[in-house]
Formats: structure tokens, sequence, C-alpha cells
């Protein structure tokens, strides 16, 4: 076999509709809530998420905040992406106490 020949596995195409779904059912099961294209916590921004093309244009907070959130963006273009993003957030939620909000 040559460098240039694969396995002949490729990933499935990347349908940004259906994982903008995903994204937004993994971060309601860590308890987030919808309102206005962003996902929040008690009334506190947390995450964000649009389809932006062939991509999802999601971002996170560095840290909550009411007042005016410093969000860290970060372009999903793949299935892996959508379960890291999700994965990440789950870790900052855990690390972020009650009153981080």
């Amino acid at each position: 076999m040559s460098d240039g020949e694969g396995f002949g596995f490729a990933p499935p195409p990347f349908k940004p509709d259906d994982a903008l779904a995903t994204l937004k059912r993994g971060l309601r099961e860590l308890g987030l809530t919808e309102r206005e294209g962003r996902f929040e916590r008690r009334g506190t921004a947390i995450a964000k998420a649009a389809i932006d093309g062939a991509t999802i244009a999601a971002a996170v907070v560095k840290k909550p905040s009411r007042n005016s959130p410093e969000w860290q963006p970060k372009t999903l273009k793949s299935g892996a992406d959508v379960r890291d993003f999700v994965a990440d957030l789950k870790r900052k939620l855990g690390s972020w106490s009650d009153r981080d909000d």
C-alpha cells in the first residue's frame, strides 16, 4: 500500500443541522436552559451556538457573569468537535461554583 492510500474509511459528512440539534441536546443535559440562542444557568449566559454556513459557530464564557460575559468563540466542523465542546463545557461547569453565577 502506498502512502497516498487510506484504509477506505472516511468520516461521515458533517451535517450542521443535525450537529446543532445534538449540541443543544447535550447542553440541555448539562442543565442549561435555551433562551434566544443562548444557553443559561440560573439566568446567566454560559454558551451560545448557531449554524454558520457548513459549520457551527459556538462560544462559551470565560467566567459566568450577569453583566457582560467575555465569550471564547469556537468553530465546530465535525461531530468530534461537538462532543469535545460539550465535554469541555461540562468540565468548566464543574469547576465553577455557585458563587461564580
